[in-house]
């Protein structure tokens, strides 16, 4: 189990909820937990990428829901002022309508919400003919099951990388791998353990992990900051950090070496996303689609690390998956670039599933058939 903390949650009592996330702008240099006492700064911290990684969102977004109605005293007295029980149900679900604007690509965060509803509506006619008692009810129903979603993600976590590990084994046919990711997919994108680091990390654990290469991960250097800063926090076997630009000359395989040490390939690439559609098209951070490409080319197997709760069998294809775009800021303040330079900074992009060897779950890996279609729907 890592040893870094996205999160404190703390509940005394059962019905006294509290929160504090670790803000990751701030890492690798300072450690420091910021409270989150409400649904607006629940919504801040996601949004402002204090915190980041699709599971981590939808956590975040119900734990800080939970904290608002149970002990946020503004809301309290708003749910005092709601005379029936329609009106809590509403007032709720306008909290949850809110938290679901934060970040627009991470599907995790929208089927928290659909199936936090289901319970909602649950709880709603089980009381519903004793207004105190559906109040308490319904926020009840937040409470557990924004506990149930913390403790689900952990052991969610430690079968992706079960699976993981060995489809990879499997796959290259060698005893010792060496890996390759982009962006942050560990314990700071997740409750803990992690999705792609989560198998790089299982890898680790039973002594068949040889290297593992972090791509920085341009423009926000998720990769350089966290991924990075969880290697060497976590001593990872063989961890090292690499610029973008250079994945296609670490995967290249040759018989010298490009510096004097250098012996690491690339053996498997593992990286996290953010929606998996029913085709198996994929979107994550920004340059996982240029990452496929390489591995392709290079014929190196490219895995997708995602919990049930990242496929959206909803949509077809990435052609629907809405791609959320940053501010020209953030690109220019991390590349010292002009500052009145006009700026495109997407945050996602879509990998086609022609590119992707397998999708782990933690469930199971699905594979693509003969023809190499992915049944993500089937699976589900």
């Amino acid at each position: 189990m890592s040893n870094l903390q996205s999160l404190i949650y703390s509940n005394k009592g059962g019905s006294n909820p509290k929160l504090q996330v670790l803000d990751q702008l701030l890492i690798p240099h300072e450690k420091v937990y910021l409270d989150v006492p409400n649904v607006e700064t629940a919504w801040s911290v996601i949004r402002e990428m204090q915190i980041r990684g699709a599971p981590l969102i939808a956590i975040v977004a119900l734990l800080g829901l939970s904290v608002d109605l149970n002990t946020n005293s503004k809301t309290i007295k708003e749910l005092d002022d709601l005379k029936d029980s329609a009106k809590v149900l509403r007032y709720i679900q306008d909290k949850m309508a809110y938290l679901k604007t934060s970040r627009p690509t991470a599907v995790n965060l929208s089927n928290a919400l659909e199936e936090l509803e289901v319970a909602l509506q649950k709880a709603s006619k089980e009381e519903e003919k004793n207004e105190d008692s559906c109040r308490a009810c319904l926020c009840k129903a937040v409470l557990e099951y924004s506990e149930f979603m913390l403790q689900r993600d952990v052991s969610d976590n430690k079968a992706i990388g079960k699976y993981g590990a060995q489809a990879i084994l499997e796959k290259t046919g060698k005893e010792k791998v060496d890996m390759l990711t982009i962006c942050n997919t560990g314990s700071l994108a997740t409750a803990g353990y992690g999705t792609a680091l989560g198998v790089v990390r299982s890898l680790d654990e039973s002594g068949n992990l040889n290297s593992i290469s972090a791509l920085e991960t341009r423009p926000y250097n998720q990769g350089s900051r966290l991924t990075a800063f969880e290697i060497m926090e976590e001593k990872m076997t063989g961890g090292q950090l690499i610029c973008d630009s250079s994945a296609a000359a670490l995967m290249k395989k040759t018989s010298h070496s490009f510096r004097v040490g250098q012996t690491k390939n690339v053996d498997a690439v593992v990286v996290g996303a953010d929606r998996v559609c029913a085709n198996g098209d994929t979107a994550n951070k920004i340059g996982t689609y240029n990452l496929s490409i390489i591995a392709a080319f290079h014929k190196v197997p490219f895995y997708v690390a995602a919990p049930i709760t990242s496929l959206d069998i909803t949509l077809k294809s990435g052609d629907e998956i809405p791609i959320e775009e940053r501010s020209a800021d953030e690109l220019i303040n991390t590349s010292k670039a002009p500052a009145n330079v006009p700026c495109w900074n997407p945050a996602f992009d879509v990998t086609p599933a022609m590119n992707i060897t397998g999708i782990i779950t933690e469930k199971g890996v699905i594979k693509p058939d003969t023809e190499g279609h992915f049944d993500v729907k089937g699976f589900v």
